[in-house]
């Protein structure tokens, strides 16, 4: 896209071994495991404490158990992901585990215990899993570990810390001198990442970041529906930025709505841990009629796509807001002792759980599809790397399994890291500076809001849990036009973070779109009522980009 806001020749800017740009599990297991070596910046678009990690309740898989196994735990993950899980990235995942785990006490975590536990730890079971090998921090799991690992990485020589700055968009080539010399030409792939343009937003100004590598750790793209349980970080920012820079985006029609998000007006985010249906909480209409015997026989405890979709049809069927999720049989001394966080929270506004059911609704959750990576977190750009929920691994298939997520972000961060520490950049060619002298302030700012607005409730009303072929047709039209206004306005004006995030939602958003269109079934979270049927073999949703002079297009979908 040609711009106003072009690049100016400078050699002025900031260099490091290593760039991560987010700050939650993933991006901070391979900035630990690195940063003995090489120095290292991460980015936070917001505070520390406020990336999605932190907002993670149920635990984290191990298969720690004697009575459990490696097999049975690719079974349950096979299982969940209908069809198009990679078996071998499964495997890898699961017998990689227990090393997980032993890492994660080491940085520091403190899991709830059980003294005749494996490891000394307490084993839960979650929606999906055929035994109980979910660790755990009581119901704050994921605040545990990121607590742990922050306090690690504060105190690390070789990483800055850079709190309240966003990527705006990934170095490559592109953006190199027009005519570098003879010496550079013979240093530098076709193409190759070489860092980050990135706004210091209480600066308000736009940076280059430049590095040997950069690592995509930006989470989900919750935030591109009106209701979800993500925080205001999940806006898609890596895997926009991976696609904006040629790599290939895989299975993004699998966005996967939590079943229970607590449906209160004031409290429009709050999840309620699937660990709770784990431990025998039931989903009942507001008569106390229990209801998910009519649509799985595993009731309660099946993969959280076929619980969504059975409260999304009890609501719609009886004309509900919401539906019960009851746990008061469990007692108040359980309840209090293993869901802290959910009893204070729901005591908050209000609700005992101990006597009352929890009033809940579905909302969208974690994106499985993402920028297409290996098992060392290798994207299709050379020295750009990926890991957690920005990416696909292959994992997750059509639907991911409860608390493999966590998991995976360890897992792959640790084997991210090694690769990065077996490679390097010689040198990094000159590049351009971010030069915005010649754009405005934005005048009017209530474009950006309303067009947010408008993005996320047509994603929710037309992209949702059930899907039809003319309600995508008509989200992808005006999608490609509110792209169209937005480019416009980045083009014209001075970024904010605001601008940036929605710039991103929306190439998500159209991402999304064109992959729900693509696949001509329904399965795991995608479902089409035009197309109700599972194919009895099926395959990932992988979108090519292709650069042409009007913008990013989709080469291929297969």
């Amino acid at each position: 896209m040609k711009d106003k806001n072009q690049m100016q020749l400078s050699q002025q800017n900031d260099q490091y071994d290593l760039i991560v740009v987010g700050a939650g599990l993933a991006g901070l297991t391979v900035a630990l495991e690195v940063a003995s070596h090489k120095k290292i910046a991460i980015l936070a678009k917001r505070q520390l404490t406020e990336a999605a990690t932190a907002w993670a309740q149920g635990g984290i898989v191990g298969v720690l158990d004697k009575k459990d196994s490696f097999e049975s735990h690719i079974g349950d993950t096979l299982e969940a992901g209908a069809g198009i899980v990679s078996e071998s990235t499964a495997r890898y995942i699961a017998e990689n585990s227990f090393n997980a785990i032993e890492w994660l006490v080491e940085q520091g975590v403190e899991f709830t215990t059980d003294p005749e536990g494996p490891l000394g730890l307490h084993l839960t079971r979650e929606g999906g899993h055929t035994h109980r090998r979910i660790a755990h921090a009581a119901d704050a799991t994921g605040k545990a570990i990121h607590d742990a690992l922050l306090a690690k990485v504060k105190n690390h020589p070789n990483i800055d810390l850079l709190e309240h700055w966003i990527a705006l968009d990934l170095i490559t080539n592109r953006h190199l001198v027009q005519k570098p010399n003879k010496d550079y030409k013979k240093s530098i792939q076709k193409d190759q990442c070489l860092g980050v343009y990135a706004l210091d937003i209480k600066e308000n100004k736009v940076k280059t970041l430049t590095a040997d590598a950069v690592v995509l750790a930006t989470g989900g793209v919750g935030k591109v529906y009106k209701y979800t349980t993500n925080p205001d970080t999940s806006t898609g920012d890596g895997i926009a930025m991976a696609w904006r820079a040629g790599c290939r985006v895989g299975n993004m029609e699998f966005m996967q709505f939590h079943p229970t998000c607590l449906y209160h007006p004031e409290e429009r985010s709050f999840l309620i841990t699937e660990a709770l249906r784990g431990e025998g909480g039931q989903l009942k209409l507001p008569d106390g009629t229990r209801f998910m015997a009519d649509h799985d026989e595993r009731m309660e405890l099946a993969p959280r796509d076929i619980v969504a979709r059975a409260i999304d049809f009890e609501i719609k069927k009886h004309g509900l807001e919401y539906v019960l999720l009851d746990a008061t049989h469990l007692g108040a001394d359980f309840l209090k002792e293993h869901f802290p966080t959910i009893y204070a929270k729901c005591l908050s506004v209000g609700i005992d759980i101990t006597k009352q059911a929890i009033p809940v609704v579905p909302a969208a959750h974690y994106t499985c599809g993402g920028v297409v990576t290996d098992l060392n977190g290798q994207t299709d750009l050379p020295h750009l790397y990926s890991v957690g929920e920005a990416t696909c691994t292959g994992l997750h298939g059509a639907n991911r399994l409860a608390s493999n997520s966590l998991l995976e972000c360890v897992v792959i961060g640790k084997s991210t890291a090694k690769k990065i520490l077996e490679e390097h950049q010689s040198s990094i060619p000159l590049v351009k500076q971010w030069d915005d002298s010649q754009v405005e302030d934005a005048d009017e700012l209530v474009v950006i809001s309303h067009n947010w607005d408008e993005l996320r409730s047509l994603m929710w009303n037309y992209v949702g849990i059930v899907r039809t072929t003319r309600r995508l047709e008509r989200a992808l039209h005006r999608i490609e036009f509110l792209k169209t206004e937005v480019d416009e306005y980045y083009s014209n004006f001075k970024v904010n973070r605001d601008l940036i995030e929605l710039r991103n939602l929306l190439d998500c958003a159209e991402l999304i779109v064109r992959s729900a269109l693509a696949r001509k079934e329904s399965r795991g979270l995608h479902y089409n009522r035009d197309y109700p049927d599972t194919f009895a073999v099926s395959y990932p949703t992988i979108l090519t980009p292709v650069r042409k002079k009007d913008g990013i297009k989709v080469a291929e979908e297969a």
